[in-house]
């Protein structure tokens, strides 16, 4: 048994109808050379028939503030086979995927569901995972990916990916005992990090806040299209696009990979919001999830966050690219002077109230950010399943009141693979917005060649 941690509970508080908090991902696969007719349902079968029971995380099911271990599996509940109806195009599996990651999880149960499609274009299947954001954060699903699905072609199996063992997960033989001392060491860790937190915040409060030209608050945020009330119905739009054309920008304006990222991003944006008129006159605010994991492990959320100015208020790209690097640097510099335990109690304090107001609905003219961008690293070598090479794989993820547009990105081998999410409702025509990255890109990409002359 394994207390939830204050993210944990954060997600699980602010999941409603309209606001499921569960992440996910399309997989793409290949079909193996000369593969059976049947290849996709005998895989199908081969998991229904295994006896494998599932690890940690997927054996977790909520048991009040605890993970506690499901005693009554069932996976009739979590694993489904479809076959999408001719002619199998991408748009009908994007729709597929839009529709089912607007349901809920059912929380009586471990909160995972897996969907196996085939019928798609292209001698493709695919399979859409979706985990609740309480049980993982981005980068430990990554490492469940990774080590669930092999490396070789030639190395067949039937277990599950839900019953792979992973890195080892203790458990507490005596759960009363277990529990007790799981909130032991929150309660000590919380407070081993105040000293050096409350030094931070003074440094906040005194010399930043409204001062420095590069820290960026939970006030700046303008209201805009993409802050308004959500509804439950989705809409997921996915493309590839070429790595080494992002980290040639990087190189050349000597700048981070992750940087051109959310440059790509805002101007994507921007140019989205000007063809709408709807483009606010201060700079649209990211939220730019970070990643504090120091270990192998791969359940379980370790992450804060990074507000970023996207200076979409200035026309000139070169302008919008140095307001972000700054407003990035600046927030990285203060969490180099801190450990993981302190940046999470930091970031609990900082964005707490924002977080608040988002399950309260209380200042609903106010967020603290206008959308999420999240880059997640991915595998980069081919990974398989049962000699199937993984084609592709896109994340999706989670939007809410008041920021209705998630961008989440992933690279795969030499690919960056790009997911949005959006309410379907609230943004129109948002898949126009891959076409928009694209024009980006190559903006982006005149003016490094311009700077190389």
């Amino acid at each position: 048994m394994r207390a939830l941690n204050p993210i944990d509970f954060l997600f699980l508080s602010l999941e409603k109808r309209q606001q499921p908090m569960h992440v996910g991902g399309l997989f793409l696969f290949r079909l193996p050379e000369n593969a059976s007719p049947t290849f996709v349902y005998d895989l199908v079968q081969d998991i229904r028939k295994s006896k494998a029971m599932p690890v940690a995380p997927f054996n977790q099911v909520l048991s009040g503030l605890f993970w506690d271990v499901d005693k009554e599996f069932d996976i009739d509940h979590h694993f489904r086979h479809i076959s999408l109806p001719a002619p199998g195009r991408i748009r009908e599996l994007l729709t597929y995927i839009s529709q089912e990651h607007g349901t809920l999880i059912d929380r009586a149960k471990p909160l995972w569901t897996c969907h196996i499609i085939e019928g798609i274009e292209g001698g493709r299947f695919a399979m859409y995972f979706k985990i609740h954001h309480a049980m993982v954060d981005g980068v430990a699903g990554m490492r469940l990916l990774e080590k669930s699905l092999s490396r070789s072609p030639d190395e067949p199996s039937i277990v599950p990916l839900w019953c792979v063992r992973h890195n080892k997960i203790k458990h507490h033989e005596h759960k009363p005992i277990g529990a007790i001392k799981s909130i032991i060491n929150i309660a000590k860790n919380q407070l081993e990090a105040a000293p050096t937190v409350t030094k931070e915040l003074y440094q906040v409060l005194t010399k930043e806040l409204g001062k420095h030209p590069d820290y960026v608050s939970t006030f700046q945020a303008p209201q805009s299209v993409l802050n308004q009330r959500i509804s439950a119905s989705r809409r997921f739009a996915a493309q590839s696009f070429e790595l080494q054309r992002f980290r040639d920008i990087a190189r050349t304006l000597k700048i981070t990979l992750n940087d051109v990222v959310l440059a790509v991003c805002a101007g994507a944006i921007r140019s989205y919001l000007l063809s709408i008129n709807q483009l606010p006159k201060r700079p649209l605010i990211a939220m730019v999830p970070a990643s504090l994991r120091n270990d192998d492990s791969s359940h379980g959320n370790q992450i804060t966050m990074i507000l970023a100015n996207l200076a979409t208020h200035k026309a000139d790209p070169l302008e919008r690219i140095t307001l972000i690097q700054r407003s990035m640097q600046h927030a990285k510099d203060r969490f180099k002077r801190m450990t993981s335990q302190q940046i999470l109690n930091y970031s609990a304090l900082v964005y707490g109230p924002a977080g608040m107001n988002i399950l309260s609905g209380i200042m609903p003219k106010h967020q603290a950010f206008n959308l999420v961008i999240s880059n997640v690293p991915g595998p980069t070598k081919p990974l398989y399943w049962n000699g199937a090479q993984l084609d592709a794989l896109y994340p999706v993820s989670i939007v809410m009141d008041g920021q209705a547009l998630n961008i989440t990105m992933t690279s795969y081998l030499d690919k960056l693979e790009v997911g949005l999410t959006a309410c379907r409702q609230s943004m129109p025509h948002m898949q126009s917005l891959l076409a928009l990255l694209e024009e980006e890109i190559q903006t982006l990409e005149r003016i490094s060649q311009a700077t190389t002359i």
